[in-house]
């Protein structure tokens, strides 16, 4: 069975280092918006441009699992509806859908952020207005997914979902 694993969090929770362990353990095909909109010249920020390339990795994903494919998405996810869409189009599908929700404090986020681009453009403000519009997963709503197949930590914090 096909396998579907979302990645839900916000910049700097750990999600392309999780998704780079996933691939080879799981293994799965990897889509991530940030690396493709970065490799096609677009600014991570262009919001048009990403809701583009997030419906075509989202088609894409479909004609994989279709095929038997595993997939990681890193869309981060920020509300329950459209990881419920997502998850309830998934299983009609036949596949298996994991929901990893990586927590971590806005303090560590911007930290991370600021490691990895020098905060230049993502600064701990912005990342307190997104936290602010980021829905988290509750425990009903992690109890509506499949069990990981495969445990994995990032950076000292664990990914979570169904067990």
């Amino acid at each position: 069975m096909a396998r579907l694993i979302l990645l839900c969090g916000l910049p700097g929770a750990g999600k392309t280092t999780l998704a780079r362990r996933l691939v080879d353990e799981v293994p799965a095909v990897r889509l991530c918006p940030d690396e493709w909109l970065e490799a096609l010249g677009f600014d991570l920020f262009d919001e048009d441009a990403r809701r583009h390339l997030e419906e075509l990795f989202w088609r894409h994903t479909q004609d994989l699992l279709r095929l038997g494919q595993n997939v990681v998405l890193e869309f981060g996810f920020w509300s329950r509806a459209e990881r419920d869409e997502l998850r309830r189009t998934a299983r009609a599908l036949g596949a298996a859908v994991e929901l990893r929700y990586l927590e971590v404090p806005l303090d560590e986020l911007a930290r991370r952020v600021e490691s990895r681009n020098g905060g230049a453009t993502l600064t701990r403000d912005l990342l307190a207005t997104y936290e602010s519009s980021f829905e988290p997963p509750a425990p009903d709503e992690l109890a509506l997914f499949d069990a990981p197949l495969i445990w994995s930590s990032t950076d000292g914090h664990t990914s979570r979902g169904r067990s």
